[in-house]
């Protein structure tokens, strides 16, 4: 019932399709080849990689409470990481890897465009690079957040300077769903003051949740991915 009701009201656009989208891309490399998970936290994506020679990278510090500030986990775990290091430096020859993968971890690194530099180095000429990050995020992962969010201006200029060839950079949402997710938060972001006003705002989020799920079938007659989106998905090939 529950996933039912995030599909009607368009709650599932964020995650689900990036999910899809990743392994899609993952599962499209060639078999054998040597693939870096940079950032890979809990390595959601492993499962989609045995058909790699997969390897995984993160810093190791966050443990799911963070300064307990934002929105946290509640616990984290890094079992199985390869490589623990600084994603902006990484113990790897050049050169070294025939893809990698980077989802959802430029907003917590503070200087994202030396990771593309890192990124760059180790990658193989002709080599595959599989990112996604968000357009628009409430601060998370705190204190190891620093980016709300990049447009889709951030990788053309920032990639294409590197080297980098753009394949496929494509908006996972639209407006309509960023305001969508965000109504959503609306009753736990009341809980926090109190949980009677939660309950008594539920059937208002819910109303204002169905109303803005019927804008956007309407609107989407004219696109609105030009004045926000979730997140953008990026397939990238060093030159």
């Amino acid at each position: 019932m529950k996933s039912m009701l995030k599909k009607i009201l368009g709650l599932d656009r964020n995650e689900l399709p990036r999910i899809v989208w990743v392994r899609t891309e993952l599962q499209s490399l060639p078999r054998g080849i040597r693939l870096l998970d940079a950032g890979a936290g809990e390595q959601q994506y492993k499962k989609f990689c045995q058909h790699l020679h997969y390897v995984s990278q993160d810093f190791g510090q966050y443990n799911g409470k963070g300064d307990q500030r934002g929105l946290q986990t509640g616990s984290w775990s890094y079992s199985g990481i390869d490589i623990v290091s600084d994603i902006t430096d990484i113990p790897e020859p050049d050169a070294s890897f025939d893809a990698i993968l980077c989802t959802e971890v430029f907003e917590h690194i503070p200087d994202p465009l030396r990771a593309l530099d890192e990124f760059r180095r180790i990658l193989k000429p002709g080599g595959t690079l599989i990112l996604t990050a968000p357009f628009a995020s409430l601060v998370h992962f705190a204190p190891y957040y620093f980016s709300s969010g990049f447009s889709r201006y951030w990788y053309e200029h920032h990639l294409t300077q590197r080297g980098f060839e753009l394949v496929k950079l494509e908006a996972n949402g639209d407006w309509y769903d960023l305001l969508s997710q965000e109504i959503a938060r609306l009753p736990s972001m009341l809980a926090r003051r109190s949980r009677l006003i939660s309950v008594i705002f539920l059937p208002v989020s819910l109303l204002m949740l169905i109303v803005v799920r019927i804008s956007g079938l309407i609107g989407k007659r004219v696109p609105s991915t030009d004045v926000a989106v979730l997140g953008y998905h990026c397939l990238a090939r060093k030159a």
